[in-house]
């Protein structure tokens, strides 16, 4: 019975955490099923990391022609030159900016794009769910919604030059997290009011750990809508609007 106990106790405590913990010991090491586990959760992360985002690949194809999404391309031409030069991933290619221009509405109310960042697993696993709950709890608000691209080999940064091109009040960039040991799949929301060259993380906000065991699609919808609205009420975003989960956000006014 005490045994009974105790591996409940471990059970649990074990499903409150993505971590790999009190999984046991074989001499000083791991045993071998949990080594494998890291071998293959290792992999998925850089996979995760390499894979070139395609957007007929990586999107059924339902999904790209109900939204219209389309892709294009950071200044990096290729997957290592966006892992060493983070610079380029953050600026359009100059031969996207007339596509982006001619392609989508300017002064959207909200402009969501999707960038593969480090994980072309999550934006594969999540947009496709998370997109069609962000686009009917837009048109439900009566807010003018921007056309939704995909931008290959891209930064957070990205987020100005878009935001100088079509010029929206608020921008969402979906965009794949780092891989880790945990997930390969999770996804982030960076959201900025009226971004625009200059900007940085302190002028964004971010709600992250899309995924399934972290947060779930409708959650993360509602609480980028929620945010989204906060946005365009106090135009304003960053430091100075702070989301605070389980009650009513605070806005720290200048």
């Amino acid at each position: 019975m005490a045994d009974e106990s105790l591996l409940q106790i471990i059970h649990t405590i074990q499903l409150r955490t993505p971590a790999r913990l009190l999984h046991g010991r074989s001499g000083g090491g791991y045993r071998t099923s949990t080594q494998l586990e890291l071998r293959a959760a290792h992999a998925a992360a850089r996979d995760a990391v390499r894979t070139e985002f395609d957007l007929g690949r990586h999107f059924p194809e339902e999904f790209i022609e109900r939204f219209g999404v389309f892709q294009v391309q950071s200044e990096a031409c290729s997957k290592d030159e966006y892992l060493l030069r983070p610079d380029l991933g953050r600026q359009l290619a100059p031969a996207y900016r007339n596509t982006i221009a001619g392609r989508c509405p300017s002064q959207p109310d909200v402009q969501i794009m999707i960038g593969d960042g480090l994980s072309t697993t999550a934006i594969a696993a999540q947009v496709p769910a998370l997109l069609p709950l962000l686009v009917q709890g837009s048109a439900a608000r009566g807010w003018k919604l921007g056309q939704t691209f995909a931008v290959r080999f891209c930064r957070v940064g990205i987020l100005n030059p878009v935001g100088d091109l079509l010029k929206p009040k608020v921008a969402v960039l979906l965009i794949g997290e780092r891989p880790g040991l945990a997930t390969a799949e999770s996804l982030s929301a960076y959201m900025a009011f009226a971004p625009r060259t200059g900007h940085t993380d302190a002028d964004r906000n971010l709600i992250s750990n899309i995924h399934r065991r972290g947060v779930g699609t409708e959650e993360a919808a509602a609480r980028i809508l929620k945010l989204a609205e906060r946005m365009l009420r106090l135009k304003l975003s960053g430091v100075q609007v702070r989301e605070q989960l389980g009650g009513e956000a605070v806005e720290q006014l200048p």
